[in-house]
């Protein structure tokens, strides 16, 4: 039995001390408790002292009446609300035998085709926006721009970065680790991990296993035909965010694509004719580009000198990170990317090739060809979640504690570890607000 002492926040009247039994969703009755709970409550405008004695006879009449006669203005009303929770866990990891699941469901897709069938019926055809019809959003090309200068910023950093973060790569599998030493955890899937028991064989990670290389078919033609299975290496493969860029707007010499300046001309489905752009001027070739950064080679990498140096050095990482990341989701809305849902293979493009390379699980079956799919953010820049090492300066991770770990993009521990400040959206998955137990004792007190 719970006894609550209420006060009324409009009147000095008090609604005095009452017995409570408390049950339900988050609450227990008084022989059974678990903690913690939160009670909260919303008074108002209260009628008086005349109607306390009534409460004391049901719970349910108290809940009743305190929403009918304590009516709480708007503007007193105190909500706390929060976009990034404590403690969140990390998203689904899929076996190689199992089928990445579409973003957005097969059913959903078909009722939303339907009823967009419905709502056009009877009505002219609207013109193709861009960049279906092969022109390029020009108010994207500035932000394809910094998200290609995002990304060169970043790999600059990150190897400037290690030269005093320790970064740890295991040499049979593809787990990395960043602290002092590597953690302990048996977790090792690779070769003769059996023998091993799991143990990892720690060594130095390069810049490749922190930022994966995700490459993809550079197109000439974003509109031309579908990349056959003879032509997979006639033709170059870049990572997929610069080609992404490429399309978007940035302009590489390396990586010459087409550009239109006419929308194309639909002759069926699949089918179409460029049109006659021979009346329009010539590009003026003295005209203003916008600057594009360029990687720095490993033998010109020098790390920061100072403390404070590294912090200003993880803090522009971090934002480097957080800017890529963002403009990639913006433009991934207008120019296509595909994934295969059986393997890591990505397509930037409308449709996918058709090279017969995926050997994921029972691609024979499929005749080695990829079973094309929306990509998600993930698919094209993937975070590579690490253990967060709570302090770099204590102990070292223990294995009967990994419970209550948390883990993080490999980009941010490194930042974090480096000086830079935890962003909000990441202190979930880090478990940051969870306490670590001391030994193993403490740790199976814990409910």
């Amino acid at each position: 039995m719970f006894v609550l002492s209420m006060e009324c926040g409009s009147c000095s009247s008090s609604l005095g001390a009452m017995p409570l039994l408390l049950s339900g969703k988050g609450m227990v009755s008084s022989h059974r408790m678990v903690v913690p709970f939160r009670l909260s409550f919303k008074l108002g405008l209260c009628p008086g002292l005349g109607f306390l004695n009534s409460l004391q006879h049901s719970n349910n009449k108290l809940t009743a009446q305190l929403k009918s006669s304590c009516k709480l203005p708007p503007s007193r009303a105190l909500v706390i609300r929060s976009e990034h929770p404590q403690n969140t866990d990390l998203p689904r990891y899929y076996s190689r035998k199992e089928k990445k699941p579409f973003p957005i469901p097969i059913v959903e897709l078909r009722r939303a085709a339907r009823e967009r069938v419905k709502r056009n019926k009877g009505r002219p055809r609207k013109p193709v926006p861009p960049p279906k019809n092969g022109l390029v959003v020009k108010s994207m090309i500035p932000l394809a721009y910094d998200v290609f200068n995002a990304r060169i910023t970043l790999i600059n950093n990150l190897k400037k970065l290690l030269k005093v973060v320790p970064v740890h790569a295991c040499r049979w599998c593809n787990e990395i680790h960043v602290g002092p030493t590597g953690h302990p955890f048996r977790s090792c899937r690779g070769q003769n991990a059996s023998i091993r028991k799991g143990i990892h064989d720690w060594g130095t990670a390069t810049v490749e296993d922190i930022f994966l290389p995700i490459e993809a078919y550079h197109l000439y033609d974003r509109l031309g035909k579908r990349i056959p299975h003879f032509q997979r290496f006639s033709i170059p493969r870049i990572p997929a965010l610069v080609e992404l860029c490429i399309q978007a707007g940035v302009d590489i010499p390396e990586f010459p694509t087409k550009r239109r300046r006419k929308p194309v001309i639909r002759v069926g489905k699949s089918e179409y004719i460029d049109a006659d752009e021979s009346e329009l001027p010539d590009p003026d070739p003295n005209a203003p580009k916008r600057p594009v950064l360029t990687e720095i080679p490993d033998f010109e990498i020098v790390g920061p000198s100072n403390e404070e140096e590294t912090t200003l050095l993880a803090e522009e990482t971090l934002r480097a990170w957080e800017k890529m990341r963002k403009g990639t989701q913006r433009l991934m809305k207008l120019y296509l990317v595909r994934v295969c849902g059986y393997c890591p293979e990505v397509h930037v493009g409308p449709s996918g090739h058709k090279a017969q390379n995926c050997g994921a699980y029972k691609h024979q079956q499929r005749n080695g060809q990829h079973g094309w799919q929306s990509a998600v953010l993930d698919d094209l820049i993937p975070p590579r979640y690490v253990w967060h090492v709570p302090d770099v300066h204590g102990p070292p991770l223990r294995r009967e504690l990994r419970n209550f770990y948390g883990q993080a993009p490999a980009v941010v521990e490194m930042c974090i570890q480096a000086g830079a400040d935890v962003p909000d959206q990441y202190k979930g998955t880090m478990r940051i607000d969870v306490g670590i137990p001391e030994d193993l004792k403490e740790a199976e007190m814990v409910v």
